[in-house]
């Protein structure tokens, strides 16, 4: 039996030793990618959301965002394109106008989608792009689908949202889907990098 009253500088160690067992518990509530954290479980609107995974995307000799993808708690398989709620956040590292988001965004669709596919959200891309801001370092853009409406928000400003399903799932497969900006950056986000 250990008697710790009686030995204070015992107490001391015990104290200290069980704050360093618990620190990695605590540590564990987010991840850190490049210096921006994210949390491991978000709650929106009483909905729990599960982090998936997280990464850095490079573009060039650019380390460009760090992101975290999120689904619905519970969704355990990676389902990016289906009807799930889920949440992409991007945190960026460099100065990006709000005419190249709209650019970029237009052209990785038409490359990714047929035809017929990206004239079913053309009308949703072209409000869109009108709604994109310019970031600075720091600055998150937040990509979700509640089940029902897509938003993209602007550290936590709101500066677009739409009902369209199919409009939603484009839009995440920029990052997630079968032709991504980058395998490696898409297979991170999903955990299985």
């Amino acid at each position: 039996m250990l008697y710790v009253h009686k030995h204070p500088l015992m107490l001391g160690t015990l104290l200290s030793v069980g704050t360093l067992l618990l620190a990695p518990s605590v540590l564990a509530d987010s991840v850190t990618e490049r210096g921006e954290r994210f949390e491991r479980v978000v709650e929106i609107n009483g909905q729990h959301y599960a982090l998936m995974g997280s990464g850095v995307f490079r573009y060039m000799i650019w380390t460009a965002y760090a992101g975290a993808y999120y689904q619905l708690e519970g969704e355990t398989e990676p389902l990016p394109l289906s009807d799930v709620p889920r949440r992409l956040e991007l945190a960026y590292f460099h100065n990006i106008e709000a005419a190249d988001f709209a650019e970029a965004t237009e052209k990785t669709l038409k490359e990714s989608l047929t035809l017929y596919e990206f004239s079913q959200i053309e009308e949703d891309l072209e409000r869109l792009n009108q709604r994109y801001r310019a970031v600075v370092p720091g600055d998150r853009y937040l990509l979700s689908w509640d089940g029902e409406s897509l938003q993209l928000a602007l550290n936590g400003d709101v500066v677009f949202e739409d009902d369209s399903a199919e409009f939603a799932s484009a839009m995440f497969g920029i990052w997630l889907g079968e032709r991504p900006l980058s395998d490696d950056f898409r297979d991170a986000l999903l955990g299985q990098g």
